[in-house]
């Protein structure tokens, strides 16, 4: 290791120029959204259902990548190498499931019983007056949300430290400054409209770099050869083995529990649209995802060995990949797309937090049966969004894992504790709230305590065991407790494949 310096990157003012000529795009946008979403609490969250398929599409993937991808899985690979590609599998087989089936349901449903968030639709859905789904998935939704868009804030300081020289600290207070001013100023469409910005600047970044690292480092085969020279299982996408490879699958299930993602199909404003959203959605998380294994396996020719990069952290291997062979102004553009990936999961994560506090615990339980103005909604949502960001803030300063790890704990929470209950309520008929409060309940603790548990966690990712237990659950809870009448018929008002239920649907708005 003594042979191997620490490379260091300098900030070009054509790089600043580039990036922050994407900052003002981001600004514009937002004050351009400002007075829709200043409207309504249902414009400010979830744009007043009025979103198109292409916007949708782009913005569930995009907000439910983050700085996961663009930092944490190309520094996987780095490490792990080819394995690394079956997390960009699970997810991406999942969403394709949830565009085609699960997200017409919700959509349909949530727009009849006028529900704005998940824990909205669980009230609803069950009839549950006396409130105790709506405090239990706040308090899920709050607790892991906090904890993702901290992990967002920690990605952007990296990205800042390894790009301009910032120190992490000072990376850390421009990332949420920026996130903090969009989101506060336009609401969910700004969120929408800057997550399409972002999608192009991410997919080109990850699919330009790649490229350009194997082009100069004189191809493929060689890249493949000098890896595997260092490490032959690197080049082997099955090397983790079954129990790893299912691990690695298993990150997909946390994707229909992760309400920022959900919301996205709430906002769309024809169902039937979601069709060619998938395929939209699909494509992208394909190349965005192949681009972040394949930056990796080219950062690993380049720098055999970690203490060569910044830091000595395998997650600054993006930033330092792209300022050694890109142009200052195609880096600056490339930082972006990194910012661009942090901001675009931290804004859609304080949304949802804000509008579980907000709808869910201050309007419909601390001041329910009151009038309350749309602006005052909104003035009050806008005050919890800075209040989160305190909250992450503080959380960041005293996490020390890595932004892969961080992030993987807390999209596990949330998909181990919305994921089976949701699912299970827009299909089964059977479910009850008991049985869903109880999904909430065990999957909570369950992924909390395998985390925690070093044993547990040696021996498998926690959103898998909890995801099946939280499913558990439901049913066998659900057996034993009463359902509410008349499901069957609301059910049957979501399959639109029948025009009988389509015209019911339609007369019952």
């Amino acid at each position: 290791m003594d042979d191997f310096q620490t490379i260091e990157v300098t900030a070009d003012p054509w790089t600043v120029f580039a990036f922050l000529f994407y900052l003002m795009l981001m600004i514009i946008i937002g004050v351009y959204s400002a007075r829709f979403s200043s409207s309504g609490i249902g414009e400010f969250f979830i744009g007043g259902r009025k979103m198109k398929g292409f916007v949708v599409a782009l913005s569930a993937v995009v907000s439910g990548r983050s700085a996961w991808l663009v930092l944490g899985v190309t520094g996987m690979a780095y490490v792990q190498g080819l394995s690394a590609v079956w997390a960009i599998v699970g997810y991406t087989v999942v969403e394709l499931y949830m565009f085609i089936y699960g997200a017409k349901r919700l959509r349909r449903y949530t727009e009849r019983l006028d529900n704005v968030t998940v824990p909205d639709f669980f009230a609803a859905r069950f009839r549950d007056s006396s409130n105790m789904l709506r405090v239990a998935s706040g308090i899920v939704i709050i607790i892991f949300m906090v904890i993702y868009v901290a992990a967002q804030f920690d990605a952007g300081g990296k990205a800042f430290a390894s790009s301009f020289g910032f120190s992490n600290h000072t990376g850390v207070l421009i990332t949420a400054l920026i996130v903090l001013l969009y989101t506060l100023v336009g609401g969910f469409l700004a969120v929408s409209l800057t997550d399409v910005v972002q999608a192009i600047f991410m997919i080109v970044a990850l699919v330009i770099m790649p490229v350009v690292a194997v082009f100069n480092y004189g191809g493929f085969t060689d890249i493949l050869r000098d890896t595997a020279s260092l490490d032959a299982l690197m080049i082997d996408p099955v090397a983790l083995g079954i129990g790893g490879m299912i691990g690695y699958i298993g990150i997909g299930l946390g994707s229909p529990g992760n309400p920022h993602i959900l919301a996205r199909y709430m906002s769309i404003d024809d169902p039937k649209q979601l069709r060619i959203s998938a395929v939209i959605a699909t494509v992208w998380n394909v190349l965005m995802g192949w681009g972040a294994v394949m930056v990796g396996i080219a950062g690993r020719a380049y720098y055999p060995d970690v203490a060569m990069l910044p830091a000595g952290d395998s997650e600054n291997l993006y930033p330092l990949l792209a300022q050694s062979h890109l142009h200052p102004v195609i880096f600056g553009f490339v930082l972006a797309a990194i910012i661009a990936a942090i901001m675009s999961t931290a804004d859609s994560q304080l949304l949802v937090g804000a509008s579980s506090c907000v709808r869910d615990i201050y309007q419909r339980m601390i001041l329910k049966g009151k009038e309350l103005t749309q602006k005052h909604l909104v003035l009050v949502s806008r005050i919890v969004i800075v209040i989160l960001v305190i909250l992450a803030l503080g959380l960041r300063e005293a996490a020390t894992d890595l932004v892969f790890w961080l992030v993987l704990f807390a999209w596990s929470g949330l998909g181990a504790s919305f994921g089976p209950p949701l699912i299970l309520s827009l299909f089964w008929e059977r479910a009850t709230k008991w049985g869903v409060l109880a999904g909430l309940i065990s999957g909570t603790v369950v992924t909390i305590v395998w985390n925690q548990t070093a044993y547990l966690s040696e021996m498998m990712y926690e959103l898998i065991p909890a995801f099946i237990i939280s499913t558990l659950a439901v049913i066998i809870v659900s057996f034993l407790t009463e359902a509410p009448k008349g499901v069957r018929e609301e059910l049957a008002l979501m399959k639109p494949r029948y025009k009988r239920h389509a015209g019911a649907l339609r007369n019952s708005r």
